[in-house]
């Protein structure tokens, strides 16, 4: 086990002489892994196969020419313009479209 011993106001090791960490040192996040679990399996809306991984969600879709949804990637960044949709729904139009 481990013993320490104060010196000039800080706790160092007996035998290496290291300092322990300081207050701030103690409070910053520690780095550690983080470990996704798999998708649920679903099927394919393009061609109707399984996709029950990650690595087959990728394959698919780049087999059918898709690309993963990104908010940005819209012209309109997420915002309805269309009356007609808004109302089927209970929305409203966004501002920069009325």
């Amino acid at each position: 086990m481990a013993r320490y011993v104060k010196r000039n106001g800080q706790w160092v090791s007996l035998t290496t002489g290291e300092t322990l960490l300081t207050e701030e040192q103690r409070l910053q996040p520690i780095a550690c892994p983080t470990i996704l679990s798999d998708i649920e399996p679903y099927r394919s809306p393009v061609d109707g196969r399984v996709v029950g991984s990650r690595s087959a969600r990728r394959d698919d879709l780049k087999r059918n020419g898709c690309v993963e949804y990104e908010p940005s990637m819209s012209p309109t960044k997420g915002k309805i313009k269309n009356k007609a949709f808004a109302a089927k729904r209970g929305l409203q139009v966004s501002e920069e479209f009325r």
